[in-house]
């Protein structure tokens, strides 16, 4: 996913001269991608079977049983993709939608970095039916459902739970600095620790931290499938698999995926990752490995469901549904 580069600040003054040299801007981060052969191929052999124009910058998404929604900060919205026709249909207002979708209770729920609520939307309506006050953590944290209760992470690094029958938080946990992105598998709440290098294991019923494990340099998306955490590196590019079980790290796969952005989902009998430049990366979860990984402009936000890879292509403005059997 891609960070918010919004500000409501007022401009700022004429950059002297000399001040570029004297604070020289931080050189950016230009991922890798893999170099095995037979395994990186040009995007134009990706191949969409619908493709849905977005207005601004669509990113975060979420499946359910009948549409994909995903969010775009920059027109205020959060739009659903209808699977049946392969059009766009509702559209609801949400300011700045950022920190991730999920879905539960019979609504969709929308971090807001604009006005600092948690959003509950009506899928039938696309209408907002409560707002909860939830400054998010970071703009590339998540959110998450699971135990009967919304999971998210708050400032400074709060982990909060709302009871979907009030639209209240009902408890909250102190996280380590740099925790912003959770997930729910297994019973329990996984939280990646992008300060740490770390993945943290919540037990829902105390509310406590039970376990922490440590994975790759600066941990930030990831998803739960095949009976694993998956968490996504921005510091390498490298994903690691936490088998839910054991708490342990069982494998570490070279993706060169790092720097900001990007996205992860398992579905289809795949782990999925996507980043710009990178639009799709394909990993067997038998076998650990990088399969295929196309490369190209488009990519950042992603989900895999209803048989179907849902790709937003942020600076683009669309998304493509592609098939999970791509050439």
């Amino acid at each position: 996913m891609a960070p918010f580069a919004f500000s409501q600040e007022p401009s700022a003054p004429p950059v002297p001269p000399n001040a570029a040299s004297a604070h020289p801007r931080p050189p950016r981060v230009v991922a890798p991608g893999v170099s095995t052969p037979g395994v990186v191929r040009p995007l134009a052999e990706l191949h969409p079977t619908a493709i849905f124009p977005v207005e601004g910058s669509p990113d975060w998404s979420v499946i359910t049983k009948s549409a994909t929604w995903v969010a775009s900060s920059r027109a205020n919205h959060v739009v659903q993709l209808d699977a049946t026709t392969n059009k766009p249909g509702l559209i609801a207002d949400v300011q700045r939608p950022c920190s991730g979708l999920t879905e539960g209770f019979g609504s969709i729920w929308s971090p807001s970095c604009g006005k600092k609520v948690l959003t509950r939307i009506d899928p039938a309506t696309a209408k907002v039916t409560a707002e909860i006050l939830a400054d998010p953590a970071n703009s590339e944290g998540g959110i998450a459902t699971g135990a009967g209760s919304i999971w998210m992470v708050i400032k400074p690094a709060t982990l909060i739970r709302v009871d979907p029958k009030t639209n209240t938080i009902v408890s909250t946990l102190d996280l380590p600095a740099g925790s912003a992105n959770p997930a729910f598998g297994d019973g329990f709440l996984w939280i990646s620790s992008f300060e740490n290098n770390q993945l943290l294991k919540v037990d829902p019923t105390s509310n406590t931290i039970i376990a922490t494990i440590a994975i790759g340099p600066k941990p930030r998306f990831l998803t739960i499938g095949a009976g694993s955490v998956w968490t996504l590196h921005q510091g390498d590019g490298s994903i690691s698999r936490v088998d839910m079980k054991s708490g342990k790290l069982v494998a570490t796969i070279q993706a060169g995926l790092s720097g900001p952005g990007g996205d992860m989902s398992f579905g289809e009998g795949y782990l999925w990752a996507a980043l710009f430049d990178f639009p799709l990366t394909q990993i067997d979860p038998h076998t650990n490995t990088v399969i295929k990984q196309w490369t190209g402009q488009g990519g950042d936000g992603m989900r895999a469901g209803m048989g179907s890879i849902w790709l937003s292509n942020l600076r683009q403005g669309n998304v493509w549904r592609l098939s999970p059997e791509q050439k």
